[in-house]
């Protein structure tokens, strides 16, 4: 039996945690003083005591900052045992003071044991506390051959579980080669857009997003506060619906688009005489694919989740967010002064383009990270949007070119990024934008192939938001990654030249 309460027990080590947070990759406010954590809520949702003692308590914590009044709440799975095997030392995040044999927290997801207790409460359709675990209606988990199919539920037994080491804002745990569990571990009232878009797109049977297989769910009333941006101190006066998790089948003896292209820029920077078309590693035919694929997608997003239009006022709208981002960004970045008067001249040009604009959801956050390359074809994946944005605007319907536009930008860094660590010549910078340009225009042709229309038609548009989003990557290189800020730099020279 458990000795400590969930929530007692987290209280106990809300300094622990406090320390503990900074470090981990998914947590997003990095650099900022952390003036407190607080367990709002905490759940049990496994234990045993044979043959070690195990605990296994869903914790939602809230953040405040030494800066801001504006709080943040995060999600842990709060492992505990009596002694921590050295495996998972790396995950540990303190001791309680008197806790019987649950002595030692730690990163629950990291424990095979507990983390299959997730999936055994998924398939078994539990409920937890305001938690409840759900299974898509017609599918299981096959612990045999790495599908799933409308078998008996409970073959799960057996599946391995190790945690992926790559994704940073949220975390993932792959089940055998059968399914994906992901963690969203900054927590928002609201359904998450990922979530939301792949149930939509399972009900069209797109074939190029993994399938849904469930979910973790829950709501959120007045107790645990759950603070909005705007409104600091605000409590819900009613539930509100929140996602924690989905869980979806897993992209087995798949590739990411990144590795992919970059690989494909390094046998060509190998090769001393041949083009971009002559090289073994050529992209290009991908490329075209992958415009295939993601106008597929946008096509079965508008189909399931339907289709709207942006007027000449939304059009204004949009110019002066994107004028408001390059004036803030600037600040920042200095090194954008320069550009700045190009940059507004092409924001002004969204008022003359023609109405009304197509519009319907979107990924919000495409690049070459967030598609798999399967032994069928490709697999979009992500559809979260821009983590940084406000819920509402992640859901708000945009240009499909939006996309486009982040796929496009993804080639010039695939290729631009290896130069940074290259010593190059002219003429290897000549080779490498020969092939950026024959990839972004192998996609753009894929694209038009199914979607009817050329996106390299559409000018004004596309050019707009290709320099928003490299606007946007001058400002993240300059926090995080210096040493590539002139990557987005000569491409708004180059766009606005």
């Amino acid at each position: 039996m458990s000795v400590v309460e969930p929530l007692d027990a987290a209280s106990q080590l809300a300094a622990r945690l406090a320390g503990w947070l900074p470090g981990q990759r998914w947590f997003g406010a990095k650099g900022r003083e952390i003036a407190g954590v607080v367990p709002v809520a905490a759940t049990l949702l496994y234990e045993a005591d044979d043959p070690e003692p195990a605990r296994l308590d869903h914790v939602l914590l809230e953040v405040s900052y030494a800066d801001s009044a504006v709080r943040q709440c995060y999600q842990v799975l709060v492992g505990y045992r009596r002694e921590l095997p050295e495996r998972l030392e790396h995950v540990r995040i303190g001791e309680l003071a008197e806790a019987g044999n649950w002595r030692v927290a730690f990163d629950g997801l990291w424990d095979g044991e507990l983390a299959g207790a997730l999936l055994r409460l998924m398939v078994s359709g539990a409920e937890r506390g305001s938690l409840r675990f759900h299974m898509e209606e017609g599918v299981s988990i096959n612990a045999r051959g790495g599908d799933t199919s409308p078998s008996q539920p409970g073959g799960f037994a057996g599946l391995p579980a190790r945690v992926m080491d790559a994704e940073q804002s949220n975390t993932s745990v792959v089940y055998g080669e059968t399914a994906i569990l992901k963690l969203f571990r900054r927590i928002a009232p609201g359904h998450n857009p990922d979530l939301e878009v792949a149930r939509a797109l399972r009900r069209v049977a797109c074939q190029h997003v993994p399938t849904l297989l469930g979910d973790i769910t829950g709501r959120l009333g007045a107790e645990p506060k759950v603070p909005t941006p705007s409104v600091p101190d605000a409590r819900d006066p009613a539930p509100s619906p929140v996602s924690y998790a989905m869980l979806t089948a897993y992209a087995v003896n798949s590739a990411d688009g990144w590795s992919m292209a970059a690989a494909s820029v390094r046998d060509l920077m190998a090769e001393q005489d041949l083009r971009a078309d002559e090289v073994g590693g050529d992209f290009a035919a991908e490329a075209h694919r992958l415009g295939e694929a993601v106008a597929t997608v946008h096509a079965d997003l508008a189909r399931a989740l339907g289709t709207g239009t942006v007027d000449a006022a939304g059009l204004v709208t949009m110019a002066d967010r994107m004028r408001a981002r390059v004036t803030s960004a600037t600040v920042v970045v200095p090194e954008l002064g320069p550009y700045q008067e190009a940059l507004l001249a092409a924001y002004d040009a969204l008022t003359t383009a023609t109405t009304p604009v197509p519009a319907q959801r979107i990924h919000g956050d495409l690049h070459l990270g967030q598609v798999l390359r399967t032994p069928t074809g490709w697999l979009l994946i992500d559809f979260e949007g821009e983590p940084i944005l406000p819920l509402a605007e992640r859901v708000r319907m945009d240009s499909p070119l939006r996309d486009v536009a982040g796929m496009l930008r993804s080639f010039d860094y695939a290729a631009a990024h290896l130069l940074v660590a290259e010593e190059s010549d002219a003429q290897l910078r000549f080779r490498t934008e020969e092939w950026i340009d024959r990839n972004r225009d192998a996609f753009c042709s894929g694209y038009a192939a199914v979607a009817g229309y050329d996106p390299r038609d559409e000018t004004v548009l596309l050019r707009a938001y290709e320099l928003d989003k490299a606007v946007y990557e001058t400002v993240y290189e300059t926090r995080n990654r210096p040493h590539w800020l002139p990557i987005p730099l000569d491409s708004i020279a180059r766009i606005t030249s």
